[in-house]
């Protein structure tokens, strides 16, 4: 997160697809498990971690509806108490 606060973006970070600009995703394996954090960055000029989860979708690489419904919410609440 230091290289996001001072306005870079990690080679691991990329942009989360479908939610605009400003939303990365940086994937983590750990022990054979894969993991995910999701932030976003200038709202506010801020960083704000949206959510993190372990990834055990059964469908590959895509993120499981679940997950990408609670993000939206997320993101859509904090747009909204930000302004």
């Amino acid at each position: 997160m230091t290289i996001a606060a001072e306005g870079g973006k990690a080679d691991i970070a990329k942009p989360f697809k479908g939610q605009g600009a400003g939303l990365f995703e940086i994937a983590l394996p750990l022990r054979g498990n894969a993991f995910r954090v999701l932030y976003a960055v200038l709202i506010a000029e801020e960083i704000w971690v949206l959510h993190a989860f372990q990834k055990k979708s059964t469908q590959g690489i895509k993120t499981p509806h679940n997950e990408i419904e609670l993000i939206e919410g997320r993101l859509k609440r904090l747009k909204e108490v930000l302004g």
